[in-house]
């Protein structure tokens, strides 16, 4: 099968058979979009279309395209997603874009839902509570980094000690200990919420490192990051694949 044939079979599958509006305008661009994502990019590796609508949501999350992020909530469910991981996906964004722009995923993610007769708000996933979501946080950081997290809050300036308290307690506490999602889902959606971004290749580096210690391993990670190709570019593409490849150079 041809990647033309191949994208007009994924993209009915992901989105019914509604015709892109960019067709009456674009055709040509349209083709381009269409046949790269839905018939090569969608066809690399071995990720199933669920994780790769999951990656799909918290990058266009984090770069605010919510158009179509908006589309692909719709694509997300008629794949099998669950409300629930969809809003889990979208709310491990917050720590690392900001609560106005999750607030603003949230909200298409919630027209969506209400279109479809989804009740809101979802069943809660909260695992924690405020007597201990810094201790339960803090364990699952060593879980994912090792023991590097302990000396990293014990060599922090005392002026910036909250912060290494509020990545345990707020980022990790907050965030991966809920349910809906596994941690190796969570490392590897945070992985492509960072490169995403931009200009956080420490991090990037760092959640390589945490994605491979949580057994998600580089060709799950380069097939992860290929998927967000279409969706944030090469420049993004290249740097989160060359820190890939420095941290995981011996595989």
């Amino acid at each position: 099968m041809d990647r033309v044939q191949k994208s007009k079979e994924k993209y009915i599958q992901l989105f019914g058979n509604e015709i892109p509006a960019a067709y009456a305008t674009d055709p040509d661009f349209q083709d381009i979009l269409s046949h790269f994502i839905f018939g090569e990019v969608f066809y690399q590796g071995f990720l199933d279309d669920k994780q790769r609508e999951l990656i799909t949501l918290v990058v266009l999350t984090t770069n605010q395209t919510l158009p179509q992020l908006k589309a692909n909530v719709a694509a997300a469910l008629n794949v099998g997603l669950t409300p629930v991981e969809i809003k889990e996906a979208v709310y491990q964004c917050a720590p690392y874009i900001g609560f106005p722009k999750t607030l603003n995923a949230i909200n298409e993610v919630n027209e969506v839902f209400k279109s479809q007769n989804i009740i809101l708000p979802i069943e809660s996933q909260k695992q924690v509570d405020e007597e201990n979501r810094f201790d339960k946080g803090l364990s699952v950081q060593v879980e994912i980094f090792g023991e590097v997290i302990t000396k990293m809050q014990e060599s922090a300036p005392s002026n910036q000690k909250h912060i290494q308290e509020y990545l345990s307690a707020f980022c990790f506490g907050d965030f991966y200990t809920r349910e809906g999602l596994d941690l190796k889902t969570r490392e590897l959606l945070t992985l492509c919420i960072v490169s995403s971004l931009g200009g956080a290749e420490g991090q990037v580096k760092a959640h390589v490192q945490g994605n491979k210690n949580v057994g998600n391993d580089k060709e799950k990670l380069i097939t992860a990051i290929t998927h967000c190709l279409p969706y944030m570019g090469f420049p993004r593409t290249l740097n989160a694949l060359g820190c890939i490849n420095e941290v995981l150079s011996d595989i």
